[in-house]
């Protein structure tokens, strides 16, 4: 990729035009971290970038963007341009084609405003950027407030570079967050939705969450999480403090690996406990009676106003709503645990409950108990599929209805709990039940 993108320089240059990397690719160059792409930034025109590049296409013809494909990889390739006029928080109503030092200057935060001549290996920093880095902060470039208009997201934005990269607000910049955090509610749900996608991963997803905390943002976009920080829990079993306190620490033991799924089941999993938070009026303990299958609902309703995939959708609530079935393992029936362990989801409900544990009270008996049986039902692969289908029930000659459900259900649990464990097993079973001799033995 990098090749790539220094050949995509050296041909602009050859026709006689600026051509620099620019951006995120240059931060992270300098911080000796692997670029995840390269934007360039080019004195040519539009119109002058395709016919120099066949293998491309404007994206953005009117801010001077087009995507170049070399060796296959897409690079998208910006004419230098001024911007102002930003009326609707997001676009600039006026764009003008301009110099390097007019392009650094549009730009959010000055760490992402250096230039990079990858022929002669030179930084070009007009916004003082490098010290920035040298001193790990986020620093808007220019008036924050005036940053901050342009492009509300650029709110959130700020919070994710700082905790990606470990690094400080400037004050400045803090402050006009705070005072305009209330604009993140004009920005779309799916900029939202993205946004927040990449500031809750792991490593720093509990850096990002306190960052939304201590910068005034939390309320507005994740109230229902913000109202967790000063719910209390008893401390039995929850020394380490508030849910919000809970969620701060699994977010931070959260495995390198971690899907999105689990990453939001963590972060959801008790929002239902400030809305059903109860003290006993004896013991004064604390309860949070059915608060999964409340939180499951706030959940849910979260999701959809993010726009979240359906299915998303669907898988997070489950882990919500499921997430204290598994406290109770150790005394379930045997078919009652298979079924558990047969949910979709319970890979994701499995690492949710160590992580729940891990950040309370520490005990991962339950844990393991879970493992192993779940091994143990792997490697068990005929308990999976159903012993009989409906279809099996209408061959032997029963009429369609609700008791062809019902009874399917029976043979199921039958199953699960070891009592049939053939087809022929279930067939005699169902002989025996209608008393009748069926058709198929």
């Amino acid at each position: 990729m990098q090749t790539a993108a220094r050949e995509i320089v050296r041909r602009l240059r050859g026709t006689g035009h600026d051509a620099y990397w620019v951006g995120g690719c240059v931060r992270d160059f300098l911080l000796q971290q692997k670029p995840k792409d390269y934007d360039i930034a080019t004195s040519a025109r539009p119109e002058t970038v395709l016919a120099l590049f066949p293998q491309s296409r404007p994206v953005g013809r009117q801010f001077g963007v087009v995507l170049v494909s070399l060796n296959r990889i897409w690079f998208e390739v910006a004419t230098f341009r001024s911007e102002s006029g930003y009326e609707d928080g997001r676009h600039p109503s006026r764009v003008a084609f301009g110099d390097a030092q007019a392009d650094a200057r549009r730009r959010d935060f000055t760490i992402n405003g250096l230039f990079f001549d990858p022929m002669t290996g030179r930084v070009f920093d007009w916004v003082d950027g490098q010290q920035d880095l040298r001193d790990r902060l986020i620093r808007t470039i220019g008036d924050p407030q005036e940053r901050f208009a342009e492009d509300h997201l650029r709110l959130l934005r700020a919070i994710r570079f700082a905790a990606t990269l470990n690094f400080s607000l400037e004050a400045d910049t803090s402050n006009a967050i705070r005072l305009l955090a209330p604009r993140i509610r004009l920005v779309s749900a799916e900029r939202i939705r993205d946004e927040l996608l990449r500031l809750f991963l792991p490593p720093h997803a509990a850096r990002g969450l306190d960052g939304l905390r201590h910068n005034g943002l939390l309320d507005h976009v994740l109230p229902e999480v913000a109202a967790t920080i000063p719910c209390e829990q008893p401390p039995e079993s929850h020394p380490e403090g508030t849910v919000y306190q809970h969620l701060l620490k699994m977010l931070t033991v959260l495995p390198a690996n971690a899907s999105s799924v689990l990453v939001w089941a963590v972060l959801l999993h008790d929002i239902g406990k400030p809305a059903t938070a109860s003290r006993d009026p004896i013991s004064q303990s604390i309860h949070f009676f059915r608060h999964e299958q409340v939180g499951a609902t706030l959940a849910g309703a979260l999701l959809k106003r993010l726009r979240f995939p359906r299915r998303r959708l669907e898988e997070i609530t489950t882990c919500v709503r499921m997430h204290m079935q598994l406290k109770d393992a150790l005394q379930m029936r045997k078919a009652t645990l298979r079924r558990m362990l047969l949910r979709p989801t319970f890979p994701t409900e499995l690492q949710l409950h160590r992580l729940d544990c891990l950040a309370s009270h520490g005990q991962l008996d339950i844990y393991q108990f879970l493992q192993r049986e779940s091994e143990a039902l792997r490697r068990t692969p005929t308990l999976r599929p159903p012993l009989l289908t409906g279809r099996d029930l209408l061959d032997m000659g029963m009429q369609e209805g609700p008791h062809l459900g019902s009874l399917l259900a029976e043979i199921r649990e039958k199953q699960l709990q070891d009592e049939l464990k053939t087809a022929e097993e279930a067939r005699r079973w169902v002989g025996d039940r209608l008393g009748a001799t069926p058709k198929s033995i």
